[in-house]
């Protein structure tokens, strides 16, 4: 009965919203910069167009989550749902990169609207001591898409051609558009809450929320090895020449992130957030040593399964204890905040693995990037994030 009440047709709804939207980023994202390349863009421009809907995400993240916090998150999810539409088929038309261009701009902020509105929307409809639940549910979705997305993206690659595949990845957003719309519940932000003293520097601060800043950060710095990992791992294993079979590692990712999901949601409630870092920490740093290493395809699996067990989980309790930490009337500002970080793990990743790999031996990329996880441990203690929690 309580699992029914919870999870009522609306939050049903939203989850699959949330897996259609997901699912049609996560087609484009392996399939972009080669056809970048097709229309003649160069090597450094390929890279540009590649992150170019990221940025423009992370510039639009703080006005989407005040937005979130005042408008209807179902009009504001529309309104994201067909920036991304619009996008796609954008790529579909395009027979230039400047037109590629524009529709990465609109993909970008589409995605940032929808990404912190969807989070923001099943949180509210969840009670407070079932958030956890909740987003763990919220990321096994996201974590389905990105199981499911690229494949798609690729099949349809390889059998039709680019076009085509954006064609079904705007497909995806009808989907997504169309469910949204029959959510009853329409989001509208809740009574403001009572007035409270502004922490010093606070009442200075308006695009990010402060409290927020220390979990976004930890988000950021779990996500750094994971980035940089899926943007160079093939070219790390080609370049050590190692016996591993290297297309399998993402997709056990996804799987066992899957399972753990599934298996601990209720737990995301019940344990502190200072278990979750810790167990984390000690996951993913165990998944760095195994990629300094990699003697066969088993301890390839291992790693991504420790993976998943680090920045994977990480992901899903760092956003509800984002909405915890926030309170009432903030929920689209914290999880914007959040979502700021990941982005920021998205962008340094990949960043921080090419200078590696360039000034470095690739043996040490993953020992270096072993420092993030202390780093993560450290933030914790040092932003008083469980005192923040307790409040």
């Amino acid at each position: 009965m309580t699992t029914q009440r919870i999870y009522n047709r609306d939050v049903c709804l939203i989850l699959a919203g949330s897996f259609f939207y997901m699912a049609s980023s996560m087609l484009v994202t392996p399939l972009i910069t080669g056809f970048a390349g097709s229309l003649g863009a160069g090597s450094a421009l390929m890279g540009l167009v590649g992150g170019m809907s990221n940025f423009c995400s992370l510039i639009c993240r703080p006005t989407a989550g005040n937005l979130a916090d005042r408008l209807s998150k179902r009009r504001l999810s529309t309104v994201g749902l067909l920036l991304m539409l619009a996008g796609y088929l954008g790529y579909v038309f395009a027979h230039n990169n400047g037109v590629v261009m524009l529709a990465r701009v609109a993909q970008g902020a589409g995605f940032a609207c929808c990404s912190v509105c969807m989070s923001t929307w099943v949180s509210d409809l969840m009670p407070r001591d079932k958030v956890g639940s909740g987003m763990g549910m919220y990321g096994t979705m996201n974590a389905l898409s990105m199981a499911v997305g690229p494949a798609i993206g690729v099949q349809c690659w390889q059998r039709l051609g680019y076009h085509v595949s954006f064609a079904v990845s705007a497909l995806f957003a009808v989907g997504a558009l169309v469910t949204v719309r029959l959510v009853s519940d329409r989001g509208m932000p809740g009574a403001a809450p009572a007035p409270r003293r502004p922490e010093p520097g606070e009442e200075h601060l308006h695009l990010l929320d402060r409290n927020v800043i220390p979990v976004a950060a930890i988000v950021m710095l779990f996500g750094i090895p994971y980035f940089a990992t899926q943007s160079f791992l093939v070219t790390y294993v080609q370049t050590r020449q190692l016996p591993v079979a290297v297309s399998l590692f993402f997709p056990l990712y996804a799987g066992v992130l899957l399972v753990l999901r599934l298996s601990m949601r209720d737990l995301f409630d019940r344990l502190p957030y200072l278990n979750f870092v810790l167990a984390g920490a000690v996951c993913e740093s165990l998944a760095l040593v195994c990629m300094t290493f990699l003697p066969n395809n088993g301890v390839l699996f291992l790693a991504a399964a420790l993976m998943a067990g680090g920045y994977g989980l990480m992901c899903s309790v760092s956003q509800s204890a984002a909405i915890l930490m926030a309170g009432e009337g903030h929920r689209g500002l914290a999880n914007s905040t959040y979502y700021v970080g990941l982005d920021l793990g998205m962008t340094l990743g990949p960043v921080l693995g090419g200078v590696l790999l360039g000034h470095l031996a690739p043996v040490w990329l993953y020992p270096v990037m072993l420092v993030t996880m202390p780093l993560s441990v450290a933030v914790y203690f040092m932003g008083g994030v469980g005192k923040k929690l307790r409040r």
